[in-house]
């Protein structure tokens, strides 16, 4: 059988994250900006299809195939290392304190802008015939993209901001989901399997990821959006970042850590058939 029971990849998850946390700069930022390269891309080639169709659902269900992609090739988005590394801390893994969490993120997070950052240039390139025409439909729904998710939050105010901040605490439940359901099978179409089924949701339900979003809103600045670079580290990826690493480690990396990993004692029967906590 090719399933993995959710008390081995939680083991998986947590040695997972030691790993990660331990990997030398060089290997970190090329990983990680070969993800945000490749999310990146996905994210265009939804949209496109998307356009193209005039269904966005299609575009919904072939997203993942970038998702899938960059996780068999081992390479790290800053969303999962959110939930696997800070395990490997609480875990008390040798090497493993705040410093080489902090160190891994930021390595991943740059590695991640900068793949993103080149996807976003060489398809405004593409979009606009080397930047000499007016962005096509395709390049158009980018601009609106990224306007109304910049400057519509700003312009709902608080409320906006909170359902900014929900939107990404549940995206990354969903996509942490993914990580952590690759673990569940030993076989690649196992893995692909389960991977796409929450990638879906989160990309269909419009949740914010932080990634795609370093992809969406740069390649909108380049097409001339009308909102601007500050507009979207505020109103988008600074609470975007902050909202995927609840979303990450408290509903995905927490819990199954806590019930999986670290199973407390089951209920002892007494002679009368009454449940009593075990010693």
């Amino acid at each position: 059988m090719s399933y993995v029971t959710p008390p081995e990849f939680s083991a998986q998850m947590v040695d997972a994250g030691a790993k990660k946390a331990l990997m030398s700069t060089k290997d970190t930022l090329i990983r990680a900006y070969m993800a945000g390269a490749i999310l990146a891309l996905a994210a265009a080639f939804a949209v496109t299809v998307a356009v193209n169709t005039g269904h966005f659902i299609i575009g919904a269900l072939l997203f993942p195939v970038g998702f899938c992609t960059l996780y068999l090739l081992g390479y790290d988005l800053l969303t999962g290392v959110f939930t696997l590394v800070p395990l490997a801390l609480i875990d008390k893994r040798p090497g493993v304190d705040m410093k080489a969490l902090w160190r891994n993120w930021g390595l991943v997070f740059l590695g991640n802008f900068a793949g993103a950052m080149t996807t976003a240039i060489f398809m405004s390139t593409i979009l606009t015939m080397g930047f000499t025409l007016e962005p096509n439909a395709v390049g158009q729904k980018l601009m609106d993209i990224g306007h109304a998710r910049t400057v519509g939050y700003a312009e709902a105010g608080g409320g906006g901001m909170l359902t900014l901040f929900v939107r990404a605490v549940m995206c990354n439940w969903m996509v942490s989901t993914g990580v952590v359901a690759a673990m569940m099978s030993t076989s690649t179409s196992g893995k692909i399997m389960a991977m796409w089924m929450p990638i879906l949701i989160f990309f269909y339900m419009g949740f914010e990821h932080s990634i795609v979003n370093m992809f969406l809103f740069p390649i909108g600045l380049l097409l001339g959006a009308d909102f601007t670079w500050g507009d979207y580290l505020l109103y988008n990826e600074i609470p975007t970042v902050l909202g995927n690493l609840v979303g990450g480690l408290t509903f995905v990396g927490a819990m199954l850590y806590t019930t999986y990993y670290k199973t407390s004692p089951s209920r002892s029967v007494k002679s009368d058939g009454v449940g009593v906590p075990g010693e």
